[in-house]
């Protein structure tokens, strides 16, 4: 079973809870990111283009914890960068346990076995170590050879420990759909609890451009990937109606606001994936985003996202809504023929608008009057001392 029957009562309830209530906008998962420097620079990833004062910017113990609470979503995933560069990492998963919030750390896994007995088992803890494919593959995603090695050395530790472990994905243009299939089976055999599975997104300031699916490709590999795993009984740790939608059989739209972001800036608009802007907390993200801005068909930057953290949400309420359908998707997989359902009109997308640099200058300002604010009152506090 890749996710626990505890996750699924708590998740589930939660979501009936949100219906019952009729709430229109509402998270399922917090992407928290208590920092971004990384041991790593992949060349697919946009998330550490940043100054050293803002790579050595860490998110506290409390403001972690105060992000989960002002949220309230049952699961949280802590990315980054690198989160076991983080040193209180340890003590910010045992708050989040005991508030029985089921986190999934995602982790290259380079320091894992280093750290692992900072960490207790638990069922609300899965450690999401990131292998792009196998050896040969996943050290080219990350630019630097020996790390498939390590990672696979670290999964081994963990579930020796009795720690829960699931391997993200993220695939990229060139991929062979035979290669990932057997990654897939070897991942089974390496006795994960399950696999998480997507298109990578095409940040804009990573370094490699040119590797990103577009979507027809995308919905074309995801086919031809599951086809090669029919009745192999991959435990993919995704919703069936998600599986369906990358293979090119569902028409949605995403749900940004159901994965919404905490990092060192504040809350980021509008979703994990896209930053172009900040604000102060969480009910400010939710009441004052104009989310009809964003999302394919309505923004160019969106136009060939198909993340799962932008539609597994998605998936989750038409799961909620047709339930009926759903199962039938369970059952039969997602489907690898005929024709796929019809494809979101890209005409009447606004132009994208690349923000990063003003983004980047408004942050910096902001820290230096932080810094300045924080000198003025250690100044004051010796002067009064003296």
């Amino acid at each position: 079973m890749s996710v626990p029957l505890i996750q699924k009562i708590h998740v589930g309830a939660y979501l009936m809870k949100q219906r019952l209530q009729g709430k229109q906008r509402y998270p399922l998962v917090l992407m928290l990111e208590p920092l971004f420097r990384c041991n790593l620079a992949c060349a697919g990833c946009g998330k550490i283009d940043y100054p050293d004062d803002i790579l050595n910017r860490r998110l506290s113990v409390e403001e972690c914890v105060g992000a989960a609470e002002e949220c309230g979503a049952p699961i949280v995933s802590i990315a980054g960068g690198e989160p076991l560069l983080h040193k209180e990492m340890p003590k910010i998963v045992a708050e989040l346990v005991k508030r029985r919030r089921f986190i999934y750390l995602c982790t290259n896994a380079l320091l894992l076995e280093k750290k692992i007995d900072q960490f207790k088992p638990s069922p609300y803890l899965c450690f999401s170590i990131h292998l792009d494919g196998d050896r040969e593959r996943h050290d080219k995603v990350v630019c630097q050879d020996g790390v498939y090695d390590k990672a696979t050395a670290a999964i081994k530790a963990a579930r020796a420990k009795g720690f829960r472990v699931n391997v993200n994905c993220t695939l990229f243009d060139g991929e062979q759909p035979e290669h990932v299939a057997h990654f897939l089976d070897s991942a089974m055999e390496m006795g994960v609890s399950g696999v998480t599975i997507s298109p990578g997104y095409a940040y804009e300031r990573a370094p490699d451009q040119q590797h990103f699916l577009k979507r027809s490709q995308t919905k074309q590999l995801f086919r031809d990937v599951f086809r090669y795993g029919k009745g192999k009984g991959w435990r993919l740790n995704q919703s069936a109606l998600f599986l369906d939608f990358l293979a090119g059989n569902q028409t949605y739209h995403c749900t940004p606001w159901g994965n919404p972001t905490r990092n060192v800036f504040g809350w980021q608009k509008p979703c994990y994936l896209l930053g172009e802007g900040h604000v102060a907390t969480f009910r400010e993200l939710m009441d004052d985003t104009n989310w009809d801005l964003y999302g394919t068909g309505n923004y160019e930057k969106c136009a060939d996202c198909m993340v799962h953290c932008g539609y597994e949400a998605t998936a989750v309420n038409d799961t909620l809504s047709h339930p009926v359908k759903a199962m039938m998707a369970a059952m039969r997989g997602p489907k690898t023929d005929g024709p796929m359902a019809p494809e979101i009109a890209l005409d009447k997308a606004r132009p994208a608008e690349f923000v990063f640099e003003r983004q980047l200058r408004h942050n910096m300002d902001k820290l230096t009057a932080e810094k300045d604010a924080s000198a003025k009152t250690s100044s004051e506090c010796r002067s009064s001392a003296a």
